[in-house]
């Protein structure tokens, strides 16, 4: 199958088929990649950067899935997750970007946007919840707005994710089975399947205006779960030159000697039930 490209010949995808990738050497490389994105966000935190991964694609790409495994080492002081939602009647008359500048990082933190600014060129594009006048002047203000960012010096890095029709049909499919899924199938999910050629379009349109110098695309075959998450955090991994600043090990002091204080018995306690013993 033929490889799926923007007007400026990113590839959107690769839809050849592999075969899946080992249980055994995912975990192990997961667990490594891991450790590094500890000593990465040490790094960061150490030397006082500021930076910005944002992740946008496909409903059901894998985004959220590549997130967790990114920040679940991580501490949340220092890596923050953003996962705006619908804005509210207050935000709707601000300037666009405004309720996504208070969520950019001080020095030594990083942010990672669970989708971004990008919504007025991808769902409010293709849905209608803006007008023609705004998503024009997005796509004329958003460069110039990412290029002050790079200026300040913030990191800016962005993440598109593809996944093919018959792979995001299959992953819509397993959602309707899974009662632990229920909740990711929302409403605009199940419209967005009746406009896959509208969001390739807009996609492709978001892509020949903001795929700049100073903050370009960079996507991720995102067919395969695993592979892509791998893929995702080598390469951000690569995106920020860092050294191990690891701590040496801690030495703990001496616990403190018991003095005769008697502690309240466990009885006057309200416990948790043992349901497992």
């Amino acid at each position: 199958m033929s490889n799926d490209t923007n007007g400026n010949g990113v590839i959107e995808t690769v839809k050849s088929k592999k075969k899946k990738i080992n249980n055994k050497f995912y975990e192990k490389e997961l667990e490594h990649l891991q450790t590094e994105m500890v000593k990465l966000q040490e790094w960061v935190r150490q030397k006082g950067l500021k930076v910005v991964a944002i992740f946008e694609g496909r409903d059901a790409a894998g985004k959220g899935g590549v997130i967790k495994r990114i920040t679940e080492r991580l501490n949340p002081r220092i890596a923050h997750v953003v996962a705006l939602g619908t804005p509210t009647e207050k935000e709707k008359t601000q300037w666009y970007f405004q309720r996504y500048v208070p969520h950019l990082p001080a020095a030594g933190e990083m942010v990672l946007f669970d989708r971004s600014w990008y919504n007025r060129a991808g769902v409010e594009r293709v849905m209608g919840f803006c007008t023609d006048e705004d998503y024009e002047e997005f796509m004329r203000t958003c460069p110039e707005f990412e290029r002050m960012l790079t200026r300040s010096g913030i990191i800016l890095i962005k993440y598109w994710f593809s996944v093919s029709d018959e792979e995001q049909e299959k992953r819509f499919q397993a959602r309707t089975q899974d009662t632990k899924k229920f909740w990711k199938l929302s409403p605009m999910d199940l419209e967005s399947r009746s406009r896959w050629m509208e969001y390739s379009r807009a996609k492709d349109d978001m892509f020949k205006y903001t795929d700049i110098k100073e903050a370009p695309w960079y996507a991720v075959n995102a067919d395969n779960k695993k592979r892509a998450r791998l893929n995702c955090m080598r390469h951000l991994l690569s995106m920020i030159p860092y050294e191990d600043l690891t701590p040496p090990p801690v030495e703990l002091p001496e616990r403190q000697a018991d003095t005769g204080y008697i502690r309240p018995p466990m009885s006057s306690m309200t416990m948790v039930p043992e349901y497992y013993d």
